[in-house]
């Protein structure tokens, strides 16, 4: 059985979504960005076609708290 993958988050812009995407991996949650932009080619697609944060299901709560936890 395959693990199951959720998206997490959406964002309006590639980079907010790699930069959460390096702080879930930089605390052990593997994640990954997914995007249907034309492979970055019109970034404005973005605008109708959210960029994805994707984690394993089993790692939403941990990722949740990561991402909702303020930087001290």
């Amino acid at each position: 059985m395959a693990d199951e993958h959720v998206v997490l988050r959406t964002y309006g812009d590639e980079l907010s979504a790699r930069m959460a995407a390096s702080a879930l991996e930089a605390n052990g949650v593997p994640a990954h960005v997914s995007t249907d932009n034309a492979g970055g080619a019109i970034p404005s697609l973005s605008l109708g076609f959210p960029v994805r944060l994707i984690v394993l299901a089993t790692d939403a709560d941990i990722a949740r708290e990561i991402l909702d936890t303020d930087a001290e």
